[in-house]
């Protein structure tokens, strides 16, 4: 038996009311420092450039996702009869800590590092003493059940579709919350009745068939939001423009003029596999920190580009084709701009909804008034004519605004 808190703790919520917490172990690890670490991460990495609002954290995100699968697990009667405490207790510790080795501003920083926030997500479960320490005070092996379900490995193929599917807890919140602090439409669907009509069946998670609208509404909720919200130009521009900043600093680093201002970022900007005292340094607080120092430094280029990425002088774009990049790059090089860290090309590709064959563990699935399981594309008329269409391409290439005014 896992020991429960005295009472229910609630906290408010703008987009599920409240979250419940009713056991000791989550709430010792919503109150570690690693779990509040992720207060100085925003969620929405270039996108707080474009709607000013968007400043919420992958804090509040995890506690969403993990309040849906609380839910999940104690609303959804097949799944509720299906799981015992400890798989209850796993995922949910799992939805908790699913985004804890985030690095700064989202995704745009796994490129920085070149390694994917899973792999330091399940290092930090396994190895931080403090956050194993409590998993394992709950339950010998708790940990690494946790990191399982992360990497998809869980001895109950039921737990990662809750957590990391196609139709899983940490995209459903984090469409309704960043709607709702962007200050958009394009990510709202019908939750409640998603949760209605979940079953299980066999080791998969599926859907009734009178839910098939409120699925369809959530795969155009996740279309267009990428579109308008995660793909906007303007988001692009930043993290482009982020990684140029880095680029610039690894190369002064291989010739020995790392500026000796910023110490913290000797060690991802040097190459080395980062420690996790050493990863857990590296929040937005720390490079905004490191951005404002770099605005002093002698590299001309690595303070342009710091002041830019800290006033919002963000590059332009364009579209991405052969001619328009040379014109680019010879306008560049008769400026003084060097094209190795003013140009940058962004290539975005995105379908509405990709069908998995139903044999694969992570394709949606729908029940059939008959009982026939099929993927959703196979049982929705929408989604079939969806998945027929092309791939929407986006791309382009980001330099700075003056050189625009020149073209």
């Amino acid at each position: 038996m896992f020991e429960r808190t005295e009472e229910v703790k609630v906290l408010r919520d703008p987009v599920h009311s409240y979250i419940h917490v009713e056991y000791e172990v989550i709430w010792k690890l919503i109150n570690s420092a690693w779990v509040q670490r992720m207060r100085r991460i925003r969620q929405l990495g270039g996108a707080f450039m474009v709607y000013h609002t968007a400043d919420h954290t992958r804090f509040s995100h995890s506690l969403g996702v993990y309040e849906i699968v609380r839910r999940m697990v104690n609303e959804v009667p097949d799944l509720n009869r299906a799981l015992n405490e400890s798989e209850k207790i796993t995922v949910m510790a799992a939805a908790l800590l699913h985004d804890v080795g985030h690095g700064p501003y989202s995704h745009a920083f796994e490129r920085v590092l070149n390694e994917s926030h899973e792999v330091y997500t399940c290092r930090i479960i396994e190895e931080d003493p403090e956050i194993s320490g409590i998993l394992e005070n709950a339950e010998e092996g708790l940990s690494h059940a946790v990191a399982d379900v992360i990497r998809h490995q869980s001895a109950n193929p039921l737990l990662p579709q809750l957590v990391s599917g196609q139709l899983d807890a940490d995209r459903m919140d984090y469409l309704l919350r960043d709607a709702y602090f962007t200050g958009t439409t394009y990510g709202q669907f019908d939750l409640e009745r998603i949760l209605r009509t979940l079953r299980v069946s066999g080791e998969y998670l599926v859907v009734k068939e009178s839910g098939v609208y409120a699925i369809e509404n959530y795969v155009m909720a996740r279309y267009h939001s990428y579109w308008q919200v995660y793909y906007h130009p303007d988001a692009r521009s930043f993290e482009c423009m982020l990684e140029k900043l880095f680029l610039r600093l690894k190369d002064l680093a291989e010739t020995g003029q790392m500026p000796e201002s910023i110490p913290a970022m000797r060690p991802l900007i040097e190459g080395n596999r980062l420690s996790l005292e050493e990863y857990y340094m590296l929040d937005e607080y720390a490079c905004n920190y490191a951005f404002e120092v770099l605005t002093q430094c002698e590299d001309p280029i690595a303070s342009d580009l710091a002041k830019r990425l800290l006033n919002r002088n963000l590059f332009a774009c364009i579209d991405a084709s052969e001619e328009n990049r040379k014109r680019i790059t010879e306008r560049l090089y008769q400026e003084g701009y060097d094209p190795s860290y003013y140009l940058a090309k962004d290539d975005v590709g995105q379908r509405v909804y990709i069908p998995y064959r139903i044999s694969e563990g992570n394709a949606i699935r729908v029940r059939l008034h008959g009982g026939e399981i099929r993927e959703l594309s196979a049982a929705s008329n929408i989604v079939a004519s969806l998945v027929q269409g092309k791939t929407l391409r986006d791309d382009r290439i980001y330099f700075p605004k003056e050189i625009r005014d020149l073209l």
